[in-house]
């Protein structure tokens, strides 16, 4: 199945309202962020992905629309691969977008030390890789702490979707703006009676985050526990 939407926008610029949007306007399964977390099996696709080597088609199969990050760090594929999809570029203020980020996606992505990766599953350690070699060290080059660098780059970003895209086939979209735009622009002539969903994922993620944090904080205090459980007995039998 061919893609007939292709997001550009980087993550925390309304891409979850948008997915809701879309899938709510008939275009069937959109693939976010989230589908990755919820069906980790794509992540060999993924992985073919990173060593240039993609197959969208069965990345791809059963979605008519792709948003978010991983898939916008890729989008100029997307566009190479299904030239009929439409692009929508979502939007937001770049200082209110950092500071979202900052609070939510980029310290849950940092929360598991590498070496812990070690000890778990093959697909945590593609997980992780995915996410940080697509983002956080491949968009941002390894900078995301530097807000100036940060900043920089999303607004470059969204100059550069400008320039590349094609007007007619480029939407560029603040969800705050609601259906018309979006409805237009997807030539939809029924513009839906209900509130555009507006998705308040941010205070997800910090409870989220508050919560591994606590559990992680919980792990380290075990292993700090056992270790001078370790020391103590090893002292003990050497006396």
């Amino acid at each position: 199945m061919a893609l007939k939407v292709i997001g550009a926008g980087f993550g925390r610029t309304g891409t979850s309202s948008l997915k809701l949007a879309l899938e709510q306007l008939g275009f069937g399964k959109c693939y976010h962020a989230t589908e990755v977390l919820q069906n980790p099996s794509c992540l060999p696709k993924w992985s073919a992905v990173l060593e240039g080597k993609p197959d969208w088609d069965d990345l791809f199969e059963g979605y008519q629309s792709s948003v978010d990050w991983p898939t916008a760090a890729f989008y100029k594929a997307q566009m190479s691969k299904y030239p009929e999809a439409k692009v929508i570029l979502t939007v937001r203020d770049a200082d209110s977008w950092y500071r979202s980020v900052s609070e939510t996606i980029y310290p849950l992505s940092r929360l598991m030390p590498p070496i812990w990766l070690g000890w778990l599953s093959e697909r945590a350690r593609q997980m992780r890789r995915l996410f940080f070699d697509t983002v956080w060290d491949g968009v941002f080059h390894g900078r995301f702490e530097d807000k100036a660098h940060a900043t920089r780059i999303f607004n470059e970003h969204i100059e550069a979707v400008k320039r590349e895209v094609r007007p007619e086939r480029l939407l560029v979209f603040d969800v705050r703006e609601g259906w018309t735009p979006l409805c237009e622009f997807l030539e939809i002539p029924d513009i839906p009676d209900e509130p555009f969903p507006h998705v308040n994922e941010g205070a997800v993620l910090k409870g989220q985050l508050r919560r591994l944090r606590l559990l992680f904080g919980a792990l380290y205090a075990v292993v700090a526990l056992l270790l001078l459980w370790g020391v103590a007995a090893l002292f003990g039998l050497m006396s």
